[in-house]
């Protein structure tokens, strides 16, 4: 799936409007100055907002991580034997920390950089 490189500025939300970061940059590439992000590793929720409604009141539920599926990464442009992450790239549900044991997917909002597409 062909899109804009993923940089580590780019800006991944989760379902809830949190922000998802990547835990690991790729020390060899880098776009427009900013790293890429390593695939495997998941991104980490910050601040998820949601809860689940229960008899006994609302209980927090955040999502805390998600991990990019491997069919929507690149297929032909690869680092270090790994695919990258681009601005098409979904992820699996996130997984949360509650009651109810995922979430949504995480979303690409933008992918920072526009010069640099891979398929």
């Amino acid at each position: 799936m062909p899109g804009y490189v993923l940089t580590m500025a780019s800006q991944v939300l989760c379902g809830h409007g949190a922000k998802a970061s990547p835990t690991a940059p790729n020390p060899r590439v880098k776009v427009m100055g900013q790293p890429v992000p390593m695939p495997s590793p998941p991104y980490i929720v910050a601040g998820c907002p949601f809860q689940v409604a229960t008899p006994g009141g609302p209980v927090p539920n955040p999502c805390v991580s998600a991990t990019f599926l491997l069919p929507t990464m690149t297929a032909r442009v690869k680092s270090m034997g790994q695919p990258l992450l681009c601005q098409s790239s979904t992820t699996g549900p996130a997984t949360a920390a509650g009651p109810v044991p995922t979430g949504p997917p995480l979303t690409v909002v933008s992918a920072v950089q526009a010069r640099v597409k891979a398929l």
